[in-house]
């Protein structure tokens, strides 16, 4: 026990008469832990923060029906096969000609709030359709018919069908439908969504008298490729009439960014613990030059080279533990601020990450050692107590 006691107290008073150069190692052993736990926390989280960014770009997965539409049972067996924790949303959408002024214009129906989940990126001008009644105008539509916020409109329905009449010709019937909206929105997208009408699924169904089938379906999953893929799998083998199918153009786009990101996150940790390492072995053989007469003396005395290593390696062990512990907390706050101003988002602390940095700057500091450690092995008493 007193052997321990005089080994501790040692290493303390070591570290305290070259409180300059220990402070230099220190700070670089923290900075270093500061940037690797900053950095290892940004690589876990950087995929659920990019992945939130490209949620923001539209739906990644799109539902493809076997047959002419897509019914409503579909779409919930659909849901039910995403993880709730994964499902950003999803919007069937039912396409139909309708007439406003006369003129033919392309609407679309679906449940709004789903839409406004799958398509973060519409900008509106006013408010999204609510109730019945409502209806979002595109940009393009909204300057070739003049239509503004509030401003009241009529959309007409004109299904035809085709009856044969006695002498064989061919009659057509058109049977005129309509009803009255109110513009609460004008979407602005820069993309074809500019030339459509939106409202609600029970307006179209007053509108065209039939009951609500949808052509398309998209979903917006919080996952990587190959998360997608499976679920687009699960999808199309349990849900009968169903293909799905992923957005190449989002899904790869994200990979692209998510590893060239993630690379670089590890490349700057690599350098900065390289930095690290040769900050603290640049210290520590100024700290055995300066006691090559101290070292020399003790060999002299009978002190062994175990004992020489045993003390200079506690002196880094006890540097790289405190120094990764300041750097673990700090590193959280490093990460907490480039989440914030990157991705305008806010991270959880994770509690493992503290030990890990602690031990890899440990390790880091030890390695950094084994150089300086190595020479004070080899001073010679004679020669230093000559002072040559």
């Amino acid at each position: 026990m007193k052997k321990r006691k005089m080994y501790f107290r040692m290493i303390t008073a070591s570290l305290l008469r070259r409180r300059s150069r220990m402070v230099i190692a220190l700070l670089a052993i923290s900075i270093g832990a500061m940037i690797l736990s900053g950095l290892v926390t940004i690589y876990y989280d950087v995929p659920r923060q990019m992945g939130a960014q490209f949620r923001s770009y539209g739906a990644n997965m799109i539902l493809v029906s076997e047959g002419d539409t897509i019914t409503q049972e579909q779409v919930d067996a659909t849901r039910e096969q995403v993880p709730g924790d994964k499902l950003v949303g999803i919007a069937a959408y039912r396409y139909e000609t309708v007439r406003i002024n006369d003129r033919p214009v392309m609407a679309a129906a679906a449940d709004m709030e789903q839409v406004r989940n799958t398509s973060p990126f519409w900008l509106v001008e006013g408010e999204w359709p609510s109730r019945e009644g409502e209806i979002m105008i595109g940009k393009n539509l909204a300057q070739t018919y003049n239509l503004k916020v509030g401003k009241r409109t009529t959309c007409t329905y004109a299904p035809e069908s085709e009856t044969e009449a006695e002498e064989g010709e061919t009659e057509e019937i058109v049977l005129d439908n309509w009803v009255d909206f109110t513009v609460t929105g004008i979407l602005d997208t820069g993309g074809k969504e500019e030339d459509y009408a939106y409202m609600l699924l029970s307006d179209m169904e007053k509108l065209t008298g039939l009951p609500t089938e949808y052509d398309v379906c998209e979903l917006s999953i919080s996952s990587n490729s190959v998360g997608l893929q499976t679920i687009a799998d699960q999808i199309s083998d349990n849900v009968d009439g169903i293909s799905a199918r992923l957005v190449k153009r989002v899904t790869e786009s994200e990979d692209t960014v998510l590893s060239k990101l993630q690379s670089l996150v590890l490349l700057v940790t690599i350098v900065v613990l390289a930095l690290t390492m040769i900050c603290v072995a640049t210290t520590m053989t100024a700290v055995v030059a300066e006691r090559r007469k101290e070292i020399g003396l003790r060999k002299a005395l009978g002190a062994s080279n175990g004992s020489i290593i045993a003390e200079f390696m506690g002196e880094g062990v006890a540097l790289g533990a405190f120094g990764g512990l300041v750097g673990a907390l700090l590193g959280f706050l490093f990460a907490q601020a480039v989440s914030r101003n990157v991705f305008n988002s806010s991270i959880t602390l994770m509690p493992w990450l503290i030990p890990v940095t602690i031990i890899a700057s440990v390790l880091v500091t030890g390695i950094a050692c084994l150089i300086p450690i190595r020479s004070a092995t080899q001073v010679d008493p004679a020669l230093v107590l000559k002072g040559e």
